[in-house]
């Protein structure tokens, strides 16, 4: 297993964004891209990235860093933005309900927004972004979470040059959820510069590396624009092995158990979930509201020296939205890191009108991005990696078929 050594900075609370292109410590590396494990514990070393405890067993990522929720939620009224120089903690003394202790555990409550204070605190240099997402698991549990920073415009995206302290909003949709302080939904990914791959390059990758390859029934191969390449959805339930059954899918059950998003293989699925099968047609019709679990036609690969993320498709071909958790690490679906055959799990939701889905049709784009250098270990190479290889997969908390608590 990759290890870092790490020291924990003390912190002090920083409310303001500011101008900070000095971090003694850190080399000058003008390459563009996304910044690998590597580069981010160098970053924790110099005390760009900060918390008041030491980081925990496989916090870093291959092109990522978990973010962990602090010791206190908030309930609030609503969701917000702070707006530009204003402090979230300012905006937060008039809009929060009451406040939780999250250092023994707590409920998360479906259909309320809450705000939590995260235990890593940034100091960007002027030369890095930083840019959130749900984690996989997080998405796959229809919890709403988004990263807000101070004098924040924007969501999950936090720009160059920016200190003082980050808060995810949790809205859980579906389950409600147990955390505690140290509980990981959000992740970070740093960049620096212009990491974008462009079209032309991820037309050569695809005709060289395959990023992305079709089942036996693809007609159309993937469409390659400056949006992205292009993902279509499985309704036939032959892109993970499940065509004999039938199974395409699944569709959370409301007024189910509460879930425990520590707790790794713990929950029978049909407690939660009610399986969505092919009957004839292959299509489904998504119910307004209801969250679904699918996956792609298409296996998808993310070569070493790349990162992607999964951006909704145009909204105006159907009003769904498709994938919370958008970050692909280097080494998905990848077979010099054992996981050639990796289809992507579609997080599905309809709104305000019922939507037909058809086989093929296509539901997604993966944006490629350079890294700024090889990671020293992918995405499946003993990190934890819950999702290599997957097929139709649910969140890690379920239980694998045959298992037994």
């Amino acid at each position: 297993m990759m290890a870092f050594n790490l020291n924990a900075k003390d912190t002090a609370t920083m409310t303001a964004a500011a101008p900070n292109s000095i971090n003694p410590g850190l080399a000058p590396d003008i390459r563009p891209g996304i910044l690998p494990a590597g580069e981010i514990a160098a970053l924790w070393e110099a005390g760009v990235i900060s918390a008041p405890i030491p980081p925990a067993d496989k916090q870093i990522q291959p092109a990522s860093l978990d973010l962990r929720l602090g010791e206190k939620a908030f309930r609030v009224r609503a969701s917000f933005l702070p707006g530009h120089g204003e402090p979230v903690a300012h905006k937060l003394e008039s809009l929060k309900l009451h406040e939780i202790d999250l250092r023994d555990g707590a409920v998360l409550e479906t259909g309320c927004v809450y705000l939590v204070p995260l235990l890593e605190i940034l100091s960007l240099p002027d030369t890095l972004t930083a840019a959130a997402n749900p984690k996989s698991s997080t998405g796959r549990l229809d919890v709403f979470t988004r990263v807000i920073a101070d004098g924040g415009i924007e969501f999950d995206q936090i720009p160059a040059g920016y200190v003082g302290p980050l808060y995810a909003e949790i809205s859980p949709r579906t389950f409600s959820i147990l955390v505690r302080t140290g509980s990981r939904l959000s992740q970070l990914r740093l960049r620096r510069g212009d990491a974008m791959v462009t079209p032309d390059e991820m037309l050569r990758l695809q005709a060289e590396a395959g990023l992305i390859t079709g089942s036996p029934d693809a007609g159309a191969g993937p469409i390659n624009d400056a949006r992205g390449i292009t993902l279509s959805v499985d309704l036939r339930g032959g892109g993970d092995g499940n065509g004999e059954n039938g199974l395409i899918g699944y569709r959370a059950k409301r007024h189910s158990g509460l879930i425990d998003v520590d707790r790794v293989g713990a929950y029978e699925v049909l407690d939660f979930w009610d399986p969505v099968h092919v009957r004839g047609d292959t299509r489904i019709i998504l119910d307004p509201d209801e969250f679904y679990i699918l996956a792609s036609r298409e296996a998808v690969q993310i070569p070493a020296d790349y990162a992607a993320e999964m951006v909704p498709y145009d909204p105006l071909v159907g009003e769904f939205r498709v994938h919370y958790a958008g970050f692909f690490d280097p080494g998905f679906g990848a077979a010099e890191a054992h996981g050639a055959g990796a289809r992507a799990v579609l997080e599905v939701r309809s709104h305000e009108v019922p939507f037909i889905l058809e086989h093929g049709q296509t539901i997604g784009r993966l944006v490629y991005e350079h890294m700024a250098s090889r990671p020293e270990a992918l995405y499946g190479q003993d990190l934890g990696s819950n999702y290599q290889r997957q097929g139709l997969k649910l969140s890690k908390h379920f239980k694998a078929p045959g298992q037994v608590a």
